[in-house]
């Protein structure tokens, strides 16, 4: 099995998509981290709507954005690359132009607005997953995704610190980036198409000579991903929830646990994925629920500390789900791009966002509604689904079939 024993910026740079396709991304990036923390403030603020119906739409917009994975996975599948990720931006300058189109109270184009960012942000990671995955191969292309984590991370993280300073400026500030955030997304969408990545015929279309399987269903994967991908939301939603109202914190406590977060993201995304490349995808996919179940109990344990040592603990114990959180995403869309059979990656991509946007939809109302009940019910039970997750993944076979493509 191919392994990557050193980390080369030039070759990941190139293996990812070339400079221009990374610029395309950072500038991308910075839109969404300038945009995605304050589009509930946009709703309340700006258009004077209510916090319950701004929510709403902005989840009908997301869940309903869903609906486009299996045309978009179509639509790759017949080779299209880099025109889909420019696609997926674009898509989002008209949801943004919605938005600042949108006069007070109506709340029908801030739900259409809210739609086609759902759209974009759904659509991206599969277009850009097909995209590297056309441009590089085997345990390079895993590092390519991984190091293209933690550039967004990067930049998503620089957005929002400059939102963040930008808000004093109430009404006006907000208009104004989310202007400045469509013209990022054109330039992100112009850079991405430059590019001109498509996948060659022979790979995008099925062959004749028995390569024409369908696109594997990978049903225990799918269904673990759903779990695995509530990490995501532990930093954003759970510890805020449960070191603010539960632990009575400072709410300095969860921007710090947040900052620490995507430091980790984009200082160690990269090489946690290169040193994990001597084990098999699945394996490390399946460690990382157990180390993420691990750190669920290490948060059940915090809490019942002492006041003066909860509060710390539950931060400590946040590193180590942010290292499973980093194991996850540098195996989970590699496995998935190693298991699918090239003229159907797309479709096998599109299923796996599918799975991932429904647990990223439905991971704050779990949390949300297991966190009154306890610290037992909240951590135990992510625990004990994290932990069947992993069993689930390990547990199911590769088709012997795979055995056939580049490792």
């Amino acid at each position: 099995m191919a392994t990557i024993t050193a980390i080369r910026p030039r070759a990941l740079v190139r293996a990812s998509g070339g400079p221009r396709y990374a610029v395309a991304l950072a500038v991308d990036a910075l839109g969404t981290g300038l945009l995605r923390p304050f589009l509930l403030l946009y709703g309340v603020t700006v258009l004077g709507l209510s916090a319950p119906v701004t929510g709403t739409a902005m989840t009908v917009g997301i869940v309903t954005g869903l609906v486009c994975m299996p045309a978009v996975g179509r639509w790759l599948d017949r080779g299209a690359r880099s025109t889909v990720v420019a696609a997926s931006m674009l898509v989002r300058v008209l949801g943004v132009a919605l938005l600042l189109a949108a006069p007070a109270g109506h709340v029908w184009l801030f739900t259409a607005a809210a739609l086609f960012l759902g759209i974009g942000n759904q659509a991206w990671p599969a277009a850009h997953a097909a995209l590297v995955a056309t441009v590089a191969h085997g345990r390079e292309r895993d590092t390519a995704l991984a190091g293209a984590r933690a550039l967004r991370n990067a930049a998503l993280g620089v957005g929002a610190l400059l939102a963040t300073a930008c808000l004093a400026g109430g009404t006006t500030a907000l208009r104004a980036l989310a202007a400045v955030t469509a013209l990022a997304y054109l330039a992100a969408a112009a850079l991405a198409w430059s590019v001109q990545v498509r996948a060659h015929p022979a790979e995008a279309a099925p062959a004749k000579d028995g390569d024409d399987e369908p696109a594997p269903r990978m049903l225990a994967l799918l269904a673990a991903n759903v779990v695995y991908v509530f990490c995501l939301n532990v930093p954003e939603i759970a510890l805020p929830l449960v070191l603010v109202t539960q632990l009575h914190a400072s709410p300095v406590w969860p921007a710090a646990v947040f900052v620490a977060n995507t430091v980790l993201v984009v200082t160690l995304q990269v090489p946690v994925t290169v040193l994990l490349s001597r084990y098999s995808r699945r394996t490390v996919l399946a460690l990382s629920g157990v180390v993420l179940a691990a750190s669920y109990l290490g948060f059940l344990a915090a809490t019942t500390l002492g006041h003066g040592w909860a509060v710390p603990a539950v931060a400590a114990v946040s590193v180590l789900c942010t290292i499973g959180e980093i194991v996850y995403a540098g195996s989970a869309t590699p496995l998935v791009t190693a298991l699918a059979p090239a003229h159907v990656l797309g479709r096998a991509l599109a299923r796996f966002q599918l799975s991932t946007g429904f647990g990223l939809a439905v991971s704050p109302a779990a949390i949300t509604a297991l966190a009154p009940h306890g610290p037992t019910a909240l951590w135990g039970s992510l625990a004990a689904a994290t932990l069947v997750s992993a069993s689930a993944v390990a547990a199911e076979k590769d088709r012997g079939t795979r055995l056939r493509r580049r490792p």
